[in-house]
């Protein structure tokens, strides 16, 4: 337990880990489906859709990943509040990385099934900010379902973040 001010009580570090691997695979599965019920003949439109995680089309999903992954960071905030360095630097490189890490700064009495399903949650919600981002450029009649995925889980993550983690005392009378 990291006891942050005195007055505070302590927190305990807690790191969600996402896979790139992981995460491409259930990326292509996604497409490979939407590309599969394309209503349509014609294979070059149905392959578009397929090809989302190959040479060159890969690199438009890893930014939709950082991107997505910095908003999911933030959206935790404040446990993955962060003090800025004093020689911070950051640049628009593509680095594709193996690993999304998130580290949170919990109360130590959250739940390690709150944890479980945040990650789970956030796993998905990067998924679907990819989904949307390529069919809005390769299949844009799916775009729409996607974003009330992404609508829906980024409601769920505020909720597990903000909802109560403590016991409510209730007192006696209602006066």
């Amino acid at each position: 337990m990291i006891p942050i001010h005195p007055h505070e009580p302590p927190r305990k570090l807690v790191t969600l880990a996402f896979k790139r691997s992981e995460l491409l695979y259930d990326i292509q599965n996604y497409a490979y489906i939407e590309g599969d019920i394309k209503q349509t003949d014609d294979e070059h439109q149905k392959h578009q859709v397929f090809d989302i995680v190959e040479d060159g089309n890969v690199d438009r999903v890893t930014r939709v990943l950082d991107l997505a992954f910095a908003q999911c960071v933030e959206a935790c905030y404040p446990y993955s509040k962060t003090e800025v360095c004093n020689d911070a630097y950051a640049d628009d490189t593509l680095e594709p990385v193996d690993n999304y890490m998130l580290y949170l700064l919990v109360p130590h009495d959250m739940s390690a099934t709150t944890i479980n399903l945040l990650c789970k949650t956030i796993h998905e919600l990067l998924v679907y900010k990819v989904m949307a981002d390529w069919l809005s450029i390769t299949k844009p009649e799916s775009v729409a379902t996607w974003q009330n995925k992404i609508t829906e889980h980024e409601g769920r993550v505020s909720t597990m973040l903000n909802a109560r983690i403590r016991r409510v005392r209730r007192t006696q009378t209602p006066f």
